[in-house]
């Protein structure tokens, strides 16, 4: 979106592909996501092969489908896409820098539950 991660992974109309074979990117791609069920969005990610999410918010409903699908969601992240990239690789993709404004992801941070049920997501 623009360069950045998508504020909301249900609606993004494109996927960006980072093929990686340890520290080294070998393929990139640009891929639009099908404009229909959420399943199917799922389904065409299986289908590409993604292992893992980097994302901003994403519903319960669609991090469910994607971690029924053996799909691993980073989610709550902003920010420029290499940059994102880059601290996911490096291990500092939990900088606050990284992280929504106003999201779980900064209760993540401090380390606290708050709400009903505390945090759905596991980090990787």
């Amino acid at each position: 979106w623009q360069g950045r991660v998508s504020p909301v992974f249900d609606t993004a109309k494109t996927l960006l592909v980072v093929d990686r074979e340890g520290p080294v990117e070998t393929s990139r791609s640009e891929t639009p996501l099908p404009d229909t069920s959420q399943a199917e969005r799922v389904a065409a990610l299986g289908r590409l092969g993604v292992q893992t999410l980097l994302c901003g918010a994403v519903s319960r409903p669609v991090a469910s489908l994607l971690s029924a699908s053996g799909i691993v969601v980073v989610p709550f992240l902003n920010g420029n896409v290499d940059e994102v990239i880059e601290a996911y690789v490096t291990g500092s993709i939990t900088d606050p820098r990284f992280l929504m404004p106003g999201c779980c992801g900064r209760r993540r941070r401090r380390g606290r539950r708050r709400g009903r049920g505390g945090p759905w997501w596991a980090p990787v």
